[in-house]
């Protein structure tokens, strides 16, 4: 049996209109949640705070990981490959983040 995709009419509030700006995101995980921390943090700033938190389900996270996928693709073509470079890692613990890893949380 083929499933038709549901229509969903989504609204925006102003405020969430607005976006928030984030060039950090710390991604950790448990057995059945992925939880992403947004953040902005500035050259030289010893620490930041965390802007937004999502949380979703690893089915969801997948789903989020094709859409960007396939949204970067397009993007590149219309206006050129995306360079990643000069951009410092930056480790939870120099800036004053709690734990934040890739490990299951207890």
């Amino acid at each position: 049996m083929e499933m038709k995709p549901q229509q969903v009419n989504i609204e925006i509030g102003e405020k969430e209109a607005e976006g928030i700006y984030a060039n950090l995101v710390l991604v950790a995980h448990s057995a059945t949640e992925i939880i992403m921390d947004f953040a902005r943090i500035m050259p030289g700033a010893p620490k930041t705070r965390v802007q937004a938190r999502i949380i979703m389900t690893p089915t969801h996270a997948k789903l989020l990981q094709k859409t960007l996928d396939e949204n970067l693709k397009k993007f590149e073509k219309q206006f050129g490959e995306i360079k990643i470079h000069g951009i410092p890692e930056v480790h939870p613990k120099n800036i004053g983040f709690g734990q934040a890893s890739n490990s299951e949380e207890k």
